[in-house]
């Protein structure tokens, strides 16, 4: 008895050191792989000066950020259709080598600079708080998915939406673009599946106040986040994108590393510290949570540079366009969801470029002016739209205030999941700040160059006006000697 007792214990303990020393090895193993694709990755970091724009300039589009914005009301307006790459927003029609391309904007991570002439191409890109970007990112895969709830079950949603996307081979749905083409789906089939569980009575009506924990509904939140897609595409996936390590990445390695940083949280120090020094390498960084002064550093940081170009070319003005406009993803949709048939509601997010000739903007005056009147056109179509889907899945209502009741214990599981993407956001936040204090000491030293240019055209002006004063003067003097002269020599 003894002897059986003290052989199971032995290979008790054998089965301890075996499982120890896999880990031993698995952590070796990745600290290798991650570290080799740390090295090489720091070797392409910039030494120049960064704040000169380039010839091409790659607009880094981190989901859910407020990129769509800038696109549409800064990018369109200050590049040409011709200028535009080919639609990158689908990874597979991408072709950087365009003829006078000059501006991309897609949802590919860092990876894709690996396909353009690196010294010829800026980067610039926006961050958001983690935690505020895990919550849009789950509302907005509920708001796309639930569209399709018009649809009396899932197969006549998937059948309706496969024959319109056959026929218009110009079209491109949010569920070509990464990452929803992962996530709507996804949530497209648990909201079909809970809601003929809750007919059947299988689900019970939430009662609380709760709306990111309505499970007879949509999926829980807590559930989102734990479930091994949110691990893949959503969590810490800033610090991923600007690594160039999504699971949309063009490096061969991509998915080793992501899998070791994963496995072994340590290691991500090591992807943390290449994506911000990528950060700091960039034309541009915005702020989603400070997006008034975001916008006004843009328009003096890029936008000033662009139309200083465009004042020597000017052929390279916008121009209107009968194309699919590239951030169909999140474009505005031509008519409110309603308004359409159930056939295309489901890809209301395509619309083309601008209709009218816009405007042609020649200062960053009127870049802003331009910016804030389509930002607000944007936001009055979001509203509607957000607002007819939701319906469909009533009581769900997501505001900024429904975000203040969700429990802390599942906020504090957010930020856990996202530990590199808070870090990454405070050192994103620095380097805001110091672009903030180099914008004002730019426009301080323009207003002393325009006092100083002011004071020499006004100096000549001051001469000529005193001569006007004084020419009459003379003149009205020697007339005056003139005649006492004469009437001397009258008398």
């Amino acid at each position: 008895m003894r002897r059986a007792l003290w052989f199971t214990l032995l290979l008790i303990l054998l089965s301890l050191v075996v499982q120890v020393s896999s880990i031993d090895d698995s952590y070796v193993q990745c600290e290798r792989v991650v570290n080799k694709w740390a090295k090489l990755s720091a070797e392409d970091v910039k030494t120049e000066d960064k704040l000169t724009l380039r010839d091409l300039l790659f607009f880094l589009h981190i989901p859910r950020t407020g990129g769509r914005t800038y696109f549409q009301c800064f990018l369109k307006k200050l590049y040409s259709f011709d200028q535009e790459c080919a639609r990158s927003y689908d990874k597979i029609r991408f072709n950087p080598s365009k003829p006078n391309c000059n501006v991309v904007a897609t949802h590919d991570d860092y990876s894709l600079i690996s396909k353009l002439p690196q010294d010829k191409t800026s980067v610039v890109t926006i961050l958001r708080d983690p935690i505020e970007r895990v919550f849009s990112t789950y509302e907005f895969a509920v708001e796309v998915a639930a569209r399709f709830l018009v649809h009396p079950n899932l197969t006549s949603a998937l059948e309706t939406s496969n024959r319109v996307r056959r026929k218009s081979s110009t079209m491109v749905s949010t569920l070509d673009i990464w990452p929803w083409k992962y996530l709507v789906p996804w949530m497209r089939e648990d909201l079909f599946a809970r809601r003929e569980a809750s007919k059947l009575g299988k689900l019970k009506r939430n009662v609380f106040s709760d709306v990111y924990n309505t499970e007879d509904v949509a999926m829980p939140l807590h559930e989102f986040i734990n479930d091994p897609f949110a691990h893949e595409l959503i969590h810490n996936g800033i610090t991923f994108q600007v690594a160039g390590l999504t699971n949309n990445s063009y490096l061969d390695d991509a998915h080793e590393v992501r899998q070791c940083v994963r496995k072994h949280p340590s290691l991500g120090q090591l992807v943390l510290g290449v994506a911000k020094g990528r950060l700091d390498q960039m034309l541009y960084v915005g702020l989603t949570e400070d997006h008034k002064k975001s916008a006004r550093m843009f328009a003096s940081m890029v936008g000033a540079q662009i139309l200083a170009r465009s004042k020597s070319t000017p052929d390279s003005q916008p121009e209107s366009s009968e194309q699919t406009n590239v951030e169909s993803v999140q474009a505005v949709p031509e008519k409110p969801v309603e308004e359409t048939n159930h056939t295309a509601s489901i890809e209301d997010e395509v619309s083309t470029a601008n209709a009218n000739p816009p405007k042609k903007i020649l200062t960053k005056e009127q870049l802003m002016e331009e910016y804030k009147e389509c930002v607000e056109n944007l936001r009055n179509a979001q509203m509607r739209r957000r607002y007819i889907s939701l319906k469909r899945i009533s009581p769900v209502n997501f505001t900024s205030q429904a975000r203040g009741l969700v429990p802390e214990p599942v906020l504090e599981e957010m930020r856990n999941l996202n530990s590199l993407d808070m870090q990454l956001y405070l050192h994103a936040q620095s380097i805001f700040l110091r672009q903030q204090i180099l914008m004002d000491n730019l426009e301080k030293q323009n207003l002393q160059l325009a006092k100083q240019v002011s004071a020499e055209i006004e100096t000549p002006w001051n001469y000529v006006l005193l001569l006007m004063v004084l020419v009459p003067v003379f003149l009205f003097f020697m007339v005056v000697m003139h005649r006492r002269r004469t009437s001397k020599l009258k008398i």
